[in-house]
């Protein structure tokens, strides 16, 4: 398994493709997966959005998205994290983590925010999180939709 950093064209469709068959995402949240893709495409670096890609040849296994949050000095956001169905519980998932925390940290960053739904599908992901040293920091009652908070980890060095 290989790690990249630059994402390709084709990168959009295997975004897509891993986030809708994942079953975690809704159309809506698919689309902004890769208009993500396409804006670093677009605008580079620039468009302050990072990737990890971890592939096998040409096969894209799974992907971080993540970038500085505007206005804060040492602080990032991951935004995604996906692995493709058929790769899961393989440890990709914890190493595609540990290759951004680490790009993250060459960057300058010290802290680490993830946010995630509290409905029961994503008990397997506040477990991921909390495996790899995430810590639940706040709680936004309703935040998605009723019943649905928004969850909020941070890491820090």
């Amino acid at each position: 398994m290989q790690f990249r950093e630059q994402p390709i064209h084709k990168d959009m469709a295997r975004v897509g493709s891993i986030l809708e068959r994942s079953g975690f995402f809704n159309a809506e949240e698919q689309e902004i997966g890769v208009s993500l893709v396409r804006e670093r495409l677009e605008q580079g670096e620039a468009s302050l959005y990072f990737f990890q890609f971890a592939q096998e040849n040409d096969q894209v296994l799974g992907y971080t998205c993540f970038g500085p949050i505007p206005g804060t000095e040492v602080s990032y956001d991951l935004y995604w994290i996906a692995v493709d169905p058929n790769f899961q519980n393989k440890g990709i998932g914890g190493q595609l983590l540990q290759h951004t925390e680490a790009e993250i940290v060459h960057r300058g960053g010290k802290r680490i925010y993830i946010e995630t739904s509290s409905r029961p599908l994503y008990v397997p992901t506040r477990s991921f999180y909390s495996h790899h040293g995430y810590i639940l920091e706040g709680q936004l009652k309703d935040y998605y939709a009723p019943g649905d908070d928004k969850l909020l980890y941070v890491k820090w060095w």
